[in-house]
């Protein structure tokens, strides 16, 4: 058998080969197959770590929609109680101004009346003073003659005896 003939060289690629294969299976495939091992189990675990982030930000998504929605029924909530609240007091403010309104103007009818009756009372008085005045006039014109006097004594004793 001679080295270089193609037999030879098949049998000693094939010894190569083989010696080649044990070396690297005893060396080099552990570590390998170890790395690409490792290599997976990362890749799964930052799948896994990714899908549960992934849920976990669907999570957090929900629970702001559900946060924000919470939060917009209670601003609709607070508005409409503000609203309310505003119409109470707009109403109460007028039903006071309607009060008050009425309040004054009984007040200035009471004001009129007893202005009135003040006036009615000085006109009153003026009209007896000034009667008075005139009747006084009149009787001491009357009185001045004494034929008329006597006259005026028989009227009214008259007058006393009819009633």
């Amino acid at each position: 058998m001679q080295l270089t003939s193609p037999e030879s060289l098949i049998f000693w690629t094939t010894i190569i080969f083989l010696v080649f294969f044990l070396l690297l299976s005893k060396f080099a495939w552990k570590p390998i197959l170890g790395a690409v091992k490792g290599r997976e189990e990362s890749i799964n675990n930052a799948l896994a770590s990714a899908e549960s982030a992934r849920r976990e930000m669907q999570n957090l998504t929900a629970d702001n929609e559900r946060i924000l929605q919470e939060a917009r029924m209670e601003r609709d909530s607070l508005l409409k109680e503000a609203r309310d609240m505003r119409d109470k007091m707009i109403a109460d403010s007028k039903k006071e101004a309607q009060v008050q309104g009425e309040r004054m103007i009984a007040q200035a009818k009471t004001a009129i009346e007893a202005e009135k009756n003040a006036a009615m009372a000085e006109l009153k008085t003026q009209v007896s003073t000034l009667s008075l005045t005139i009747a006084e006039k009149l009787l001491k014109d009357e009185l001045s003659n004494k034929e008329a006097q006597t006259k005026l004594v028989e009227k009214m004793l008259g007058d006393v005896k009819l009633n």
